[in-house]
């Protein structure tokens, strides 16, 4: 069996100490968490965990299996097989000076991204979309020099229904 990045989604109650019961039981397992968005779900007192991590079925749905019996989770779901939309968002500090200003310019536009900040001396750029496309656009603007850099980590959800 090989090692793959699983999608996992919790759905959890709203409550303080929550995301560290979650996260110290992929602790306890020996699982890095690759990324963890959390944000409030559409109904009031539950909120929604994307989680991704490294390893084989077994052992995730193994891990799967844990969170389920962790009092405060509602459900847990691994969509890594299904049909999902996946985004992240990333906000990125580069070096800019009235030489390469343009440059910049022209390579965010090509990825549909945004600037929302200017300074004399550098650019904040907001990109979303899928891992590939952001770390796409990262490659071409290192060579500008990236001082900062914060990221979403994955969002998804299943298409349909």
């Amino acid at each position: 069996m090989f090692s793959t990045k699983h999608t996992i989604i919790a759905l959890v109650a709203d409550k303080p100490g929550v995301l560290n019961r979650v996260a110290s039981l992929f602790r306890r397992r020996s699982f890095n968490i690759e990324s963890l968005a959390v944000g409030h779900a559409e109904q009031g007192g539950i909120s929604r965990m994307t989680i991704v991590v490294d390893g084989t079925s077994a052992t995730v749905e193994q891990l799967r299996k844990q969170l389920d019996k962790v009092t405060e989770v509602i459900r847990v779901s691994d969509i890594t097989q299904e049909n999902t939309v996946d985004r992240e968002l990333a906000l990125v500090k580069i070096k800019a000076t009235s030489q390469t200003r343009s440059e910049i310019i022209q390579i965010v536009d090509i990825f549909r991204a945004n600037i929302v900040d200017v300074s004399p001396d550098s650019l904040i750029v907001e990109v979303t979309g899928d891992e590939e496309k952001i770390e796409s656009l990262f490659n071409l603007l290192r060579g500008f020099g990236i001082k900062e850099i914060a990221r979403t980590g994955r969002l998804a959800m299943t298409r349909g229904m």
